[in-house]
């Protein structure tokens, strides 16, 4: 696929070391660097990345949001329906009265008005929205956070590297088990067994997974090899999850009720306070999920009860980061898999439309504050700067500096 990014992102006028920019450091400062191999090269560049703590949160909007009634109104059209538009902090750009606290941050967002696609199906714009891929009957391609998580996590880390909280996302595919989403259903709860009973200390629990592994062994000779080895990979990920200090990075009730308020007291608020703690922890990709944007019917009235739940969460989520000095080293993503019809049918609802949607950056590198392409004055095509989900892609892999031209088996 053509990577090309959507925006610059990840380069020197942040402090942020480029590719470029690493090698001649290393070539400076470090004798002998000719030999050092490629691989040896590729190894230093993702050490110093790791250390730098780069990571992800996805808001996933499942349904495909209006654009209309998100952030590309059309006030005055036959096609923008009732939905007003509202200024924001950046003089000039205006989104729909149903995000208030959006606007206030507009100068932290990056809003792409011209993405454009030709999967109208659920699920295969969503796989491709996750992926960068169309579909394909011969190979499942690993999500975003499979692959960041593969590529920025510690190896010897104590908690999942990529958490999808209510609900599953897109897995792995062909990266294996090690690289699958850890999921959470409520984030107001911490995970069901993940801690200790009073009566088993650290050193039995440890024994008894050890004689899980050699009851196991049997198994393994006798044909089972690759299952096996499937299973104590997840039984390892969760025995260190388990005895991890980490882990109570899961529990909100470390946080104050003012805080948890700002980000609204509903699951999908809670689940963005859940992963700005997470990435706090180390966690490199979080996906928080909201469901319930396809509306064909009543997109009206429902769109604005999303939006109650999730504009007071975006909002704190990327105003928290920014005072806590995490929002240069964390990119934050608003999408869903497509839009919706620039014709409002006769349900009061808008259906399908891969033609024409939107979607918001923030943090990571991205220069706030600007809206990229344009849709035509009906919001069904673009007009500049046609994007595409294979530019959503390079930009997401360019932000947490993950090399696009990079190869996986």
């Amino acid at each position: 696929m053509a990577l090309q990014s959507i925006v610059r992102v990840g380069v020197s006028r942040h402090g942020v070391l480029s590719r470029r920019g690493f090698l001649r450091t290393v070539g400076a400062g470090a004798a002998g660097i000719s030999a050092l191999s490629w691989l040896d090269m590729m190894s230093l560049r993702a050490d110093d990345l790791r250390k730098r703590g780069m990571s992800c949160i996805l808001l996933w909007m499942g349904g495909g949001p209006s654009q209309f009634e998100t952030l590309d109104p059309k006030p005055g059209t036959s096609t923008g329906g009732a939905t007003k538009a509202i200024p924001t902090a950046v003089s000039g750009i205006q989104i729909a009265e149903h995000w208030p606290q959006t606007a206030r941050i507009m100068s932290e967002l990056a809003i792409i008005r011209s993405m454009s696609n030709k999967e109208g199906n659920h699920q295969r714009a969503t796989y491709q929205l996750h992926t960068g891929y169309a579909p394909s009957g011969s190979v499942k391609h690993p999500s975003f956070g499979s692959i960041v998580a593969s590529e920025r996590g510690e190896p010897d880390f104590d908690l999942p590297h990529f958490v999808s909280i209510q609900g599953l996302t897109q897995g792995a595919g062909f990266l294996g088990v090690e690289y699958e989403p850890f999921v959470v259903q409520d984030p107001s709860r911490p995970p069901a067994n993940v801690s200790l009973a009073s009566a088993i200390p650290a050193k039995r629990f440890t024994r008894r997974v050890g004689l899980l592994k050699q009851l196991e062994r049997g198994f393994a000779d006798s044909g089972a090899k690759n299952a096996v080895e499937d299973h104590q990979v997840l039984y390892d990920k969760a025995a260190s999850m388990v005895l991890s200090p980490r882990v109570g990075a899961f529990d909100l009730n470390q946080e104050s009720d003012g805080t948890r308020d700002q980000y609204g007291r509903s699951s999908f608020g809670q689940g963005c306070l859940l992963a700005r703690r997470l990435v706090e922890a180390g966690v490199t990709f979080v996906e928080v999920r909201s469901n319930g944007w396809d509306t064909h019917q009543e997109n009206f009235t429902r769109t604005p009860q999303l939006a109650l739940q999730v504009d007071p969460a975006l909002a704190a989520l990327v105003s928290d980061l920014k005072s806590r000095g995490r929002l240069e080293s964390t990119l934050v993503v608003w999408m869903g898999e497509f839009g919706r019809t620039p014709r409002i049918n006769p349900n009061a609802g808008r259906d399908h439309w891969p033609r024409s949607f939107n979607l918001a950056l923030a943090g990571g590198g991205v220069r706030g504050g600007q809206v990229i392409g344009a849709s035509d004055r009906q919001g069904g095509h673009p007009i500049s700067q046609r994007q595409t989900p294979e530019n959503l892609a390079a930009t997401i892999y360019e932000a947490l500096e993950v090399p696009r031209t990079a190869t996986w088996y």
